[in-house]
């Protein structure tokens, strides 16, 4: 094995789990899951069937992953984040056809204790504080607060605050533009 997953988790077969990725603690890995490279899935995660995680993510402990979430590489996601997968629940129906998709793209920050409500797609490189409440589309770059969660400011691809001078912004070797309230990162020439 190229992979490590510590004595009391659970993985279910089959499963796929990239190098020199890790699963602590009283985790389960349902079947039919992919799990990138050089992962870190913390104590106490839940990952549901057909789940695709992609390389260099870490999860920290205390989240479950549902079935229709899509995460893509790089993407940090807190203690107690909290997704769902049916926006209307109710113990006596039962709506699994209703699962709705969620999609966290590259990059993406999810602060400790927020919750992401099904159907939504979190932004590559966006950032969700601690604690937000996500219930519509988050922007690449945009840094969101609040419940429910509202667009801050904007952010480099390294979490940093950007400073927009005529619809422009440096960060290290890197230029941003500010189109049509949109981000966008464009490499800089050396």
């Amino acid at each position: 094995m190229s992979f490590f997953v510590h004595d009391t988790a659970v993985v279910d077969q089959p499963c796929k789990i990239g190098e020199n990725t890790k699963v602590w603690h009283f985790s389960h890995i349902m079947q039919n899951v992919q799990i990138g490279n050089n992962c870190v899935l913390g104590q106490n995660t839940f990952v549901a069937s057909q789940v695709t995680i992609g390389n260099g993510v870490k999860i920290q402990n205390n989240v479950s992953i549902y079935e229709g979430i899509d995460i893509k590489d790089h993407v940090f996601i807190g203690p107690s984040v909290v997704f769902t997968n049916v926006i209307n629940p109710r113990s006596e129906i039962d709506r699994k056809t209703e699962f709705l998709n969620t999609k966290i793209e590259k990059g993406a920050t999810i602060g400790a204790n927020s919750t992401i409500v099904c159907g939504v797609t979190i932004g590559k490189y966006a950032f969700v504080a601690a604690g937000a409440v996500v219930t519509k589309d988050i922007d690449d770059f945009s840094l969101v607060m609040g419940n429910p969660a509202i667009h801050a400011h904007w952010v480099d691809r390294f979490g940093n605050k950007l400073h927009f001078v005529n619809h422009k912004a440096i960060s290290g070797n890197l230029l941003y533009t500010l189109q049509n309230g949109k981000v966008k990162e464009v490499r800089r020439e050396s």
